[in-house]
C-alpha cells in the first residue's frame, strides 16, 4: 500500500524508516556511487530530510520499505535552488504550486511483477490533484527518464549537464495533463483504492501544511 508520512510520523512506523533510509543508501551510495552521507546505522539522510518533508512510500506486506520518494515546497529550501541553478540558467524555481520531488528510490531485490515506479508516480499523481498543485520539479539521473517513459508520464526537460550516462537533468512534470489512465493501468491499481491511500493519510486538513 501507499503510505504518505512526514518526517516527523516516521518514528510510528519503526521498520518502515529504517528500511527506507537503509534501502536509499543501499541506492544512492551502493549502486549509484554518489556522493551522499551515511550515519551510524547505515542511513543515508540529507538536509532536506530535516525540512519535515513529506515522503510517499510504498509499504510492502511486512511493514517495509518497498519504493519511496520525497516531496518538499518551493516556497522554502529545496535542492533544485540550492544546488542545481547551473541547470535552469539560474532561474529559481519558487511558487505554493510547485513542489519538488527528490530521492526516488526502490527497494533491491524486489519481486519483478511488483509495478513500484508506476505506483509511486500514481501516488505522485494523486497528491498533485488533491493538493491542487500545478507541478512537480525533480533532478534525476539517466535512468530515471527512460523510467517516466515506460510509465507514460515524461517530464519537460528544463536543463541537463553533460549527456550520455552521466547526464543529469531537472525537469518538471505538469500535474493537470497527467495521463491517469495509462499510469493506472501501468500500477494495476483502480482510481478508487489510489484515493483510498490518500484518503486514509489526510483525514484531517491541516496535515496538509506540515511540509517545509
Amino acid at each position: 500500500m501507499i503510505q504518505y508520512l512526514y518526517a516527523d510520523q516516521l518514528a510510528q512506523y519503526p521498520d518502515l524508516r529504517k528500511s527506507m533510509f537503509r534501502d536509499r543508501a543501499a541506492q544512492f551510495s551502493g549502486r549509484l556511487n554518489w556522493d551522499v552521507t551515511l550515519n551510524s546505522e547505515g542511513f543515508e539522510t540529507d538536509e532536506y530530510d530535516a525540512l519535515n518533508p513529506l515522503y510517499v512510500i510504498w509499504q510492502q506486506p511486512d511493514g517495509t520499505h518497498g519504493g519511496s520518494m520525497r516531496f518538499l515546497p518551493t516556497t522554502g529550501r529545496v535542492m533544485v535552488n540550492d544546488h542545481f541553478l547551473h541547470l535552469t540558467d539560474g532561474v529559481t524555481i519558487t511558487s505554493p504550486l510547485i513542489w519538488e520531488c527528490t530521492r526516488f528510490c526502490l527497494a533491491p531485490n524486489l519481486p519483478p511483477t511488483t509495478p513500484i515506479s508506476a505506483l509511486l508516480m500514481l501516488a505522485a499523481a494523486e497528491l498533485g490533484r488533491r493538493f491542487h498543485l500545478a507541478h512537480a520539479v525533480g533532478v534525476f539521473d539517466s535512468h530515471m527518464v527512460r523510467v517516466y517513459k515506460s510509465i507514460g508520464w515524461e517530464p519537460d526537460i528544463l536543463g541537463q549537464s553533460e549527456s550520455g550516462r552521466s547526464a543529469i537533468s531537472v525537469g518538471i512534470w505538469e500535474f493537470a495533463s497527467a495521463p491517469l489512465a495509462t499510469i493506472r493501468a501501468k500500477a494495476q491499481v483502480s482510481p478508487q483504492i489510489a484515493q483510498k491511500w490518500f484518503d486514509q493519510a489526510f483525514q484531517s486538513p491541516d496535515i496538509r501544511r506540515k511540509a517545509g
